[in-house]
């Protein structure tokens, strides 16, 4: 009975000796994991620094459905933020971005608070993707890392599978694509309601995911109803400043006033013909899906109209799919109508009985 006292006692001692080691020990952490991602870098960039994407390759994602994502109306840039609940619980605001470099990150993962970085770098066509956190271990944090063999194996492994991850997203995602040439198809006549800005080439695209959740507020704000999908017009081009000035454009049933001061304007479009061609997949083939369509045009002598301005419907976007291989785009390029030749009516020969 006394030795069971002792063995007690020693094991009391140890555990107490145990706590006050883990507890002393230095609360300061750092934190590095890199991965070498096998797409260009400013796609990686433009990918992790839209929170929307997240859900796609966040190692803290379940894949039933149980972590629930909650965006804001800001996912992309500097001040964009996003929250998750399930199995973990987290935040996370970008503080500071340079373009294709770098990210900057505040980050709360089950209420451990922590500064994240992210830096994008250029490896023979790939991109050395590094994730780096700094933060400082509260008690239970200590005790933790303790147990998992350091606070290296319990963060590092959740950024070692979310870069995992998001190499096998970007890979399959972005890679994923059908283009199709529906054919000649009629369009009805189009009021809309747009906004209208002028953008680096470089930067379309992220534009755009920008301003559609705007111009969505917008209607909403306004209580107003859209009579289709969200499209984009082209208006023009400057090769020299390599600049495109375009508008974002919700479709309306009928014309409407909108005041000049207003950043929107309201417009219509004329019904015309077109060939329309529909991409499935991410934005980055659409130059692809436009080259089809003008090798189309050519293949079968169509006479495209200059009048009327070509532009792409999202039908199925980033605001519905988190998934871009399931996107789908429509694009329309006026065309003038195919003259079709008139038959010949032959008038029968008579002959008169001699």
């Amino acid at each position: 009975m006394r030795i069971l006292k002792y063995l007690f006692l020693l094991f009391l001692l140890f555990l107490i000796g145990l706590t006050v080691f883990i507890i002393t020990q230095k609360g300061d952490y750092s934190i590095t994991r890199s991965k070498i991602i096998k797409t260009p870098r400013a796609t990686v960039y433009n990918f992790v620094n839209d929170y929307k994407n997240w859900e796609t390759f966040a190692s803290w994602s379940d894949e039933k459905g149980k972590t629930q994502f909650v965006f804001p109306k800001s996912t992309i840039g500097k001040n964009a933020s996003f929250s998750w609940d399930g199995t973990t619980t987290g935040y996370i605001k970008t503080l500071e971005i340079k373009e294709n470099l770098f990210i900057k990150q505040k980050m709360t993962y089950n209420e451990t608070e922590t500064e994240s970085y992210w830096t994008f770098k250029d490896t023979l066509g790939k991109t050395k993707v590094t994730w780096k956190t700094k933060g400082t271990m509260d008690v239970m944090m200590k005790i933790k890392a303790f147990v998992n063999g350091g606070i290296g194996n319990t963060i590092g492994s959740i950024y070692e599978k979310t870069l995992e991850q998001l190499d096998r997203t970007l890979d399959y995602e972005l890679n994923t694509f059908d283009i199709k040439i529906n054919g000649i198809v009629a369009k009805p006549k189009q009021f809309y309601i747009a906004q209208t800005i002028n953008s680096k080439n470089a930067v379309i695209l992220k534009n755009i995911k920008i301003m559609i959740p705007k111009m969505i507020a917008f209607f909403e704000k306004n209580d107003m109803v859209m009579h289709g999908k969200p499209f984009v017009i082209f208006n023009s081009t400057d090769d020299v400043k390599q600049t495109t000035n375009f508008s974002v454009c919700m479709p309306i049933k009928d014309s409407v006033y909108i005041d000049p001061v207003s950043d929107v304007s309201s417009g219509k479009i004329e019904g015309f013909s077109a060939v329309k061609t529909t991409l499935t997949g991410d934005y980055s083939h659409l130059p692809k899906a436009n080259k089809k369509v003008l090798d189309y045009l050519f293949e079968n002598k169509l006479k495209r109209n200059f009048a009327i301005l070509p532009y792409q419907v999202y039908v199925l976007s980033f605001v519905d799919e988190k998934k871009p291989s399931k996107w789908k785009t429509e694009l329309y390029y006026p065309i003038y109508p195919p003259v079709v030749p008139k038959p010949v009516v032959s008038t029968p020969t008579v002959v008169e009985n001699q």
